[in-house]
């Protein structure tokens, strides 16, 4: 007997035509991503407006696709392309501890300005007023990326209901939620991160190789993606300065499952092997940031990284439960030198921080202080240093006995920094990215 179709089969179905539609009118104009564009596997949902996605799935409400593609087709073919930005920018997976709804109009924002300066049929519209003026105000302020963006509507007088409905496309229900407290030795990427950050490469990739009309729309596409590297290879760096030392954690990996619940049976409360109550992991126990403020330093722009260096640092889970970090202030002599313990510590500290100095820049006294604080115990598994700065001072003659970064926040004299230094050429461009 044949199948009848019920009116949702009936509806989910439809969805997914009108989605393969949708994609192929994109294909028409943007050939080069077609790995990014068939990337994402059509799920119907009732827990989205549109649809909305996970980096692996978009989950699509049937009656309200098909609804709209009655009324709006080149919208449905616009709105697509946005959210496959969102995953080919890493959008899911930045937010970090930022205000949830200011971030996603950030990105919204940040998306569909790069979908503006398309000029492709299948994208092509009418500017408003509003997006005319904003784009404007960006471009005048230089703001680029989703946290430039975020930062200058905290600032800003801009009414942020009308932002949103002004660009407001897809639903980001489906977005992880900040994961920065789930226990992990090494916070890894989810598999579908790992597999947008290959298919942004793979664009870039194109953009080198691409000499016809389309070259212009893919540098405008991957300009953005340097900054993403830049702070991925920033998070990389960061990684040198952990050491693995044991915790207080179930370890599975080392736990016999089938002796302990062998035991059990046997004896009814007696398992035969415990677990193991810690496991090895590799984070920071003891690490110090020293900041040069120097009147030759850009206040603002340390201040910045600090924060991008913190929110690095947490988000990936790389302090164990017990640290101890020291927050030194230095221009030629120390100014200050803040002790943190727990990482509830750190939002406080942002809130009344202020840096000190204006002085003439001299290294040599931050090192003389952190290893007066190792001698008095003060730093007992110091991990490493790391000391911002426009590289324009004088560094110690003689080598340190612990792992130390200098983190470079404009172009420096690469003659003068002594070999044991390990170095860090950073772009303002890719804080918060």
């Amino acid at each position: 007997m044949t199948h009848i179709k019920t009116q949702t089969e009936w509806e989910s179905d439809m969805g997914i035509k009108i989605l393969e539609y949708v994609k192929s009118e994109l294909y028409m104009d943007f050939i080069f991503m077609d790995n990014s564009l068939s990337a994402l596997v059509p799920i119907s949902s009732q827990q989205v407006h549109l649809w909305s996605t996970d980096g692996a799935y978009i989950y699509y409400n049937p009656s309200n696709l098909i609804n709209l593609f009655k009324k709006n087709d080149r919208f449905l073919v616009r709105a697509y392309l946005h959210t496959v930005f969102h995953c080919l920018y890493a959008h899911l997976w930045l937010r970090g501890s930022r205000d949830i709804s200011l971030w996603n109009l950030s990105c919204d924002i940040f998306v569909e300005r790069i979908i503006d300066q398309l000029d492709k049929p299948s994208t092509k519209r009418i500017l408003s007023y509003m997006r005319t003026c904003l784009y404007s105000r960006l471009g005048d302020e230089n703001v680029m990326s989703p946290s430039q963006i975020y930062e200058f509507l905290s600032k800003e007088n801009y009414s942020l209901d009308e932002l949103n409905n002004e660009f407001y496309t897809d639903d980001h229900t489906y977005w992880p939620k900040d994961n920065s407290d789930k226990p992990s030795a090494v916070e890894i990427p989810n598999d579908s991160q790992k597999q947008w950050e290959k298919r942004a490469r793979q664009l870039q990739l194109s953009r080198d190789r691409q000499n016809g009309d389309d070259k212009g729309e893919l540098n405008m596409i991957t300009s953005v993606m340097a900054a993403r590297k830049n702070r991925m290879n920033y998070r990389e760096f960061l990684r040198r300065f952990t050491r693995i030392r044991e915790e207080l954690s179930i370890d599975p990996e080392e736990f016999d499952l089938s002796s302990y619940t062998f035991g059990l049976r046997l004896y009814g409360n007696l398992p035969l092997i415990e677990p193991l109550e810690t496991r090895e992991s590799r984070k920071i126990a003891d690490f110090v940031i020293v900041i040069d403020t120097s009147y030759s330093t850009s206040g603002e722009l340390v201040k910045k990284f600090l924060e991008e260096t913190f929110n690095i640092l947490s988000t990936d889970n790389m302090f164990f439960k017990t640290c101890r970090l020291h927050i030194i202030q230095c221009d030629d002599k120390v100014r200050q030198d803040i002790e943190i313990t727990s990482l509830d510590e750190i939002g406080k500290m942002f809130d009344s921080f202020e840096l000190k100095g204006g002085g003439n820049t001299d290294f040599r006294p931050a090192f003389v202080y952190i290893n007066e604080l190792i001698e008095n115990n003060m730093l007992k598994n110091l991990g490493g240093v790391l000391y911002f700065t426009d590289g324009k001072g004088t560094y110690p003659s003689k080598m340190p006995e612990y792992k130390t970064a200098f983190v470079y926040l404009s172009d420096y004299d690469k003659e003068k920094v002594p070999p044991w230094a390990i170095k860090f050429q950073a772009d303002k461009y890719m804080i918060g990215e």
